[in-house]
């Protein structure tokens, strides 16, 4: 089970940069507090959402993406394989 905190935060955001992804915080209105721009591997977290909902998106968003696991030591992909075996229980977007 992934915290919802920063340090997961940070270590889900390192994640998605290794796989080539940007992520980016910016104010926005969209209704799930992120939105993944696949075609330019970009991710925007609402910046006004709580730390513990930008880790349940981003731990969504990776567990809907094919990430390039090529670009990541035992570590990461250690990391990984618990990202996609996490439940959501928080959900923020309401």
């Amino acid at each position: 089970m992934i915290k919802l905190t920063q340090h997961s935060l940070d270590k889900l955001e390192e994640l998605l940069i290794l796989a080539g992804y940007k992520i980016r915080n910016e104010k926005g209105n969209f209704k799930s507090g992120s939105c993944v721009i696949e075609h330019s591997k970009i991710i925007v977290l609402n910046k006004f959402a709580p730390v513990e909902a930008k880790v349940s998106y981003l731990i969504e968003a990776i567990q809907s993406l094919t990430l390039d696991e090529s670009l990541m030591d035992d570590k990461f992909l250690r990391f990984l394989q618990e990202v996609r075996q996490t439940e959501i229980k928080f959900s923020a977007a309401e």
